[in-house]
């Protein structure tokens, strides 16, 4: 039985891992936290999730729940990620990385340390999502250089970074796939007179309004034809559904940083 740690247990996205954990005989709740100040400190992560008492309580940081689990999930704040992470390595721990908005330089630290020991780390555990990336990369290579490439995404109102962790990672894949880079190629804004579009461009928008749970679409604009493929998320259980079978495969794993990919065995 794998013992499993919800970094932000009581938020949106640690209630649901603590729902999908409960529906899978595989692994159970060991324990869960958040910051010292949120006032579900101290109440059981079970009924704030409601899911009904499961007798594990919210604690106000994760040094005081550390040594009960084998494996951490975490889908918290890049900040509050990274000082997980770090503790996680002394422990000796696993780790599924969730957060999106890691970027820079601290996205380069934070793979240096989750190298270390048994890591997964995406911008999306969707499986559907996953397949996404997976056919996305093949279409940019088939269709080559006659079809222009965009990618629109949509979130919630209260989502704090952008464009998503998954639209830069589709960004990526495209990049990839035509021999650019991302950081050179990406526009992310389009305003006024800007002239005719280059052939080396991958337009990347973002939609922020009520409740959307997530939706992602990429489109291969070619003359006389487009083509698209669309990701829409009813909801965050796929997420935390990904997650936990993350979790579960992750612990049995040689040390080393992996993703969904590798989860999913889409490589």
């Amino acid at each position: 039985m794998v013992k499993a740690i919800v970094a932000g247990a009581a938020g949106r996205m640690g209630k649901r891992i603590i729902h999908m954990i409960g529906q899978n005989s595989g692994i159970t709740l060991s324990g869960a936290f958040e910051s010292p100040d949120h006032p579900n400190v101290n109440e059981d992560a079970g009924l704030v999730a409601g899911v009904g008492e499961l007798g594990v309580g919210i604690a106000g940081s994760f040094t005081e729940v550390v040594d009960r689990g084998d494996v951490l999930i975490d889908f918290t704040t890049a900040k509050a990620t990274f000082e997980n992470l770090r503790t996680v390595v002394a422990k000796g721990l696993a780790m599924v990385i969730g957060t999106t908005g890691i970027t820079g330089d601290m996205l380069k630290e934070v793979e240096e340390l989750a190298d270390k020991i048994r890591c997964v780390m995406t911008p999306n555990m969707s499986v559907g999502v996953n397949v996404m990336f997976k056919i996305a990369g093949e279409m940019a290579r088939i269709l080559g250089g006659d079809y222009d490439m965009e990618i629109l995404e949509s979130h919630h109102r209260l989502k704090k970074d952008a464009p998503s962790g998954t639209a830069l990672r589709l960004g990526r894949i495209l990049a990839d796939a035509r021999g650019w880079e991302l950081d050179k190629v990406g526009v992310y804004e389009r305003k006024g007179i800007i002239g005719e579009r280059g052939d080396e461009e991958i337009g990347i928008q973002t939609f922020r309004a009520g409740d959307i749970t997530g939706e992602h679409t990429v489109m291969f604009g070619g003359i006389g034809e487009r083509l698209e493929l669309i990701h829409r998320a009813h909801n965050r259980d796929n997420f935390a559904k990904g997650a936990v079978r993350a979790a579960l495969w992750v612990v049995g794993q040689p040390d080393g940083l992996y993703d969904m990919q590798d989860v999913l065995g889409l490589r």
